[in-house]
């Protein structure tokens, strides 16, 4: 009862109304909509000029006259042939006052919707960009210092340096198709297994590598070529400066909403003193474009040895 009684006043009005103006209750509001979808595609043909023009002012101007009196004219006949009858008294003075606010209103509504939009693509394109430009640092760097490994092979020891440029083949391939900014980590992983098995040929016994990584993350989403990164840098910065045998430890765990994967390798002196290279910078670079601050990688001597550790959000859940 109390529901029917707030509705009273309009029903009260309803009733007060003929038929014809009943029908133009219906009509010009479902025509107007149709008018709205018109001043917006209109808009993302007409761009926001800069600087502001006159003649952009007196083309929406012309096209608002336009589109009041297809509104009124559609109106009329719609009521007319259809609905049987037409009552210009009530409403047809306020076609052009109304259509003309009702334009103003819908047209600014999207020029920042398009504004939005167009800030939102460049911001993607400009992300997409700097992704690109990254991974094709990432690829040369790792590649110069695998093909240089066959390099040093080749006098000594030859057929170690033709399994050795085979595994290399299989790097460049799967590094030149990669284009995704994600992979599972049981892609990763395998990638780095592929790695380390090239790195085990030029440093023998002196490297020897111990990963902890549960079945269960394998379905994680990292970076592409991000734990390849950080073992890369522990090799190049371990085992390449030290005679006797380097251990790399690789550790992966996660908790309700982060990923953390450990790297850690002993610590040379020079490398104290002369900090770790440039991919961990890099690296850095791809994850404030890629999460923002949700993710980080921090690194540094400790306990007499060299530690990175990657922390990423788990954005999705894990594949099945």
């Amino acid at each position: 009862m109390m529901l029917l009684h707030r509705f009273t006043p309009a029903l009260a009005i309803l009733q007060v109304w003929s038929p014809d103006e009943k029908a133009a209750a219906i009509v010009r509001p479902l025509l107007g909509v149709a008018a709205a979808f018109l001043v917006w595609r209109f808009v993302r043909r007409t761009p926001w000029p800069r600087p502001f023009r006159l003649r952009f002012a007196l083309v929406h101007l012309g096209f608002a006259a336009l589109v009041v009196l297809a509104w009124r004219l559609a109106s009329a006949v719609i009521e007319g042939l259809v609905l049987g009858g037409y009552a210009p008294d009530r409403f047809g003075g306020e076609f052009a006052l109304v259509g003309g606010v009702a334009y103003v209103i819908v047209a600014g509504l999207s020029y920042v919707v398009e504004s939005t939009a167009r800030a939102a693509r460049a911001e993607a394109l400009a992300a997409r960009t700097q992704l690109a430009a990254l991974r094709s640092q990432i690829h040369p760097h790792f590649l110069f210092n695998a093909l240089h490994a066959v390099v040093q092979l080749i006098p000594v020891q030859p057929a170690r340096a033709a399994e050795a440029a085979e595994l290399v083949a299989d790097l460049l391939r799967t590094a030149v198709e990669e284009e995704r900014d994600e992979v599972t980590l049981g892609d990763e992983w395998r990638f780095v297994s592929r790695y380390l098995d090239l790195e085990r040929i030029r440093f023998g016994d002196r490297l020897v590598v111990r990963a902890d990584i549960d079945d269960a993350l394998l379905d994680e989403r990292v970076p592409t070529f991000a734990l390849q990164t950080l073992v890369e840098n522990a090799v190049r910065h371990g085992a390449a400066h030290r005679v006797e045998p380097t251990e790399i430890a690789l550790l992966a765990t996660r908790t309700a909403s982060a990923l953390t994967l450990t790297v850690r390798n002993a610590l040379p002196a020079r490398v104290a003193a002369d900090g770790v290279g440039t991919g961990l910078s890099r690296l850095r670079e791809r994850l404030a474009v890629l999460y923002g601050g949700a993710a980080w990688l921090s690194s540094g001597p400790t306990d007499g040895a060299y530690e990175a550790v990657l922390v990423l959000p788990r954005r999705r859940e894990a594949a099945a």
